[in-house]
């Protein structure tokens, strides 16, 4: 008797409570730390419940940045130039544009012909 393969279905095996992957739990953490953060300001002011719907919005906004992606249509500008590429790719593209303050480097390697 031999080894046989035995099939297996790996998909989402990298995920983390059925709904969450790696990048998309390290931003809805950081969403979630930054409504905590707003959450201590409104709880000072006594409005705890604000506080707690900022918590459970900014760690939505970290989920939707980490899993989704632009969709491809040809309605606006920005979804014409980037549909299909995740959220939060883009964003950081955004920003080291603004960094670079808006310039763009072309490397243009030329071919010769030796005749």
């Amino acid at each position: 008797m031999g080894p046989y393969y035995i099939p297996r279905n790996v998909n989402d095996e990298g995920r983390i409570l059925f709904i969450f992957t790696g990048k998309s739990m390290i931003t809805t953490t950081v969403g979630a730390v930054i409504g905590v953060l707003l959450y201590t300001l409104f709880k000072a002011l006594g409005w705890t419940v604000v506080g707690i719907i900022a918590i459970a919005l900014f760690a939505f906004i970290g989920y939707t940045i980490g899993t989704f992606k632009i969709p491809e249509t040809n309605a606006f500008e920005i979804t014409r130039k980037t549909g299909g590429q995740n959220i939060d790719d883009v964003i950081i593209r955004g920003i080291k544009f603004r960094m670079k303050k808006g310039r763009i480097y072309v490397y243009d390697k030329e071919e010769t012909k030796d005749e």
